[in-house]
């Protein structure tokens, strides 16, 4: 059967229509605070753009927004894209985040060469959707220190423009280049939605037909690493911890049992497990990843202040650097359970309502000429079954200390850079397969 046959099988029994340590914090790249010695025009600025395909395609898609939930006008952007540049490409419809039902379908993109008669052995993938708030596209100059002024160094800004639509932008082209010279190497690509809120879009491609596991040798995972390649990154649990008391009049507190005050002692045993040593109670650390981390993000309570409240809960995410999310939750369990014995209202643990839940992933690093780091934020790793002997590699632009801030920002130096870096890793890969 041929591979175009076969992705419209698929997309019919899918229900689908076919069509080491952290880098240093990098300079914050927003808009220059001083004017440079030289300077363009903001048509000069618009044209330097327009006349790459690369840049253009960049543009393109950060000023389409596509807040986790309404991706639907940047899927079908770049279906449209890679279908005029001769890919079959299958539009996987993932259901509507909850509470987004009215939005429009949201589409994964999955895209090969029309040419192909079998599955991909390489897939290079990275995520459509970004966080809130949308931020519009912009080009500026940077604050020149000297009288010459380089145009790789403009800065290009925007929601997305790091996290992760420079990862897109640059893996398209990175593929389009290897195609032109090696029309034979068997590249896949694959956008995925959700992955900025626990990772759904991943999730649906996994467990579908499309995912012909089988026939991957190797997955490029696209994210903000400054160029580096990822050793691995840290592990994810989120929990809830609920409080139910009896409310009372305020002016006679013994009437009722505080939510409040039976869930602080067990916030601040909480906020402090990653301090503690594994012998005393604590959750572990590693070598490679430092200490696990926990950041207690939302709290909610009470409905007046003269009233003694009787609900009252928070969220937790956990970073592990070691163990299984099963040894986390013991540990946590244990700590909550000793830190409140004594108070009146019950506290309880919640680790269901969340989705993100691994240990932490170890990554592939044996391609020279890349440096090496770790990285804390989670990815789409875990969310994508793959055989064992799978190279998995997480490698793109930007940093993540400006990704989801005010000034997310890279240069166009450095999404050129990621095409060459991609196209390495994709080379490595093609080497891997020759020698089997």
């Amino acid at each position: 059967m041929k591979f175009s046959s076969y992705l419209a099988a698929a997309a019919v029994m899918s229900g689908v229509q076919a069509s080491p340590h952290p880098a240093p914090q990098q300079q914050l790249l927003g808009v220059p605070s001083t004017p440079s010695q030289l300077s363009y025009s903001q048509g000069g600025l618009d044209d330097i753009i327009s006349d790459s395909p690369l840049l253009s395609l960049h543009r393109a898609l950060v000023k389409i927004e596509s807040i986790s939930g309404d991706e639907h006008d940047v899927g079908v952007f770049v279906a449209e894209y890679l279908e005029a540049r001769n890919f079959n490409v299958v539009k996987q419809e993932v259901p509507p985040v909850k509470g987004q039902e009215d939005t429009k379908t949201r589409y994964n993109i999955y895209a090969v060469p029309r040419s192909y008669t079998e599955p991909p052995s390489i897939i290079l993938t990275s995520h459509i959707d970004t966080v809130p708030p949308f931020i519009p596209y912009s080009v500026h100059q940077p604050t020149a220190d000297s009288t010459t002024l380089d145009p790789e160094d403009l800065i290009l800004g925007g929601r997305g423009s790091v996290d992760a639509k420079g990862s897109v932008a640059a893996q398209i082209f990175a593929t389009l280049e290897t195609l032109d010279s090696n029309p034979e190497a068997k590249l896949g690509l694959l956008f995925v939605v959700g992955e900025e809120i626990g990772g759904d879009g991943m999730k649906v491609f996994s467990n579908s037909t499309l995912n012909t596991k089988d026939a991957f040798n190797t997955i490029i995972f696209g994210e903000p690493t400054e160029a580096a390649l990822v050793a691995g990154h840290k592990g994810m649990l989120g929990f809830k911890v609920l409080a139910h008391g009896n409310a009372a009049h305020s002016g006679y507190p013994w009437l009722g049992k505080s939510a409040v005050s039976a869930i602080l002692p067990a916030l601040s045993r909480v906020d402090v497990l990653g301090d503690i040593p594994t012998e005393e109670g604590g959750l572990p650390a590693s070598p490679k990843y430092g200490p696990t981390t926990l950041n207690i993000g939302v709290i909610r309570a009470g409905v007046a202040t003269n009233v003694v409240p009787s609900e009252a809960w928070a969220d937790v995410a956990v970073r592990l650097a070691a163990g299984t999310p099963a040894e986390a939750r013991e540990i946590i369990q244990r700590a909550v359970e000793e830190a409140v014995k004594d108070q009146q209202a019950e506290v309880v643990l919640d680790f269901d309502s969340h989705g993100e839940s691994y240990p932490p992933q170890d990554l592939d690093v044996d391609v020279d000429g890349f440096n090496v780091t770790t990285v804390n934020y989670g990815t789409d790793v875990p969310n994508l079954d793959v055989n064992p002997d799978v190279k998995r590699y997480l490698y793109g632009p930007g940093s993540i200390f400006v990704a989801h801030g005010d000034n997310e920002a890279l240069t166009i130096r450095q999404i050129k850079e990621a095409v060459a870096g991609y196209k390495k890793l994709i080379e490595a890969a093609l080497e891997r397969e020759e020698k089997k």
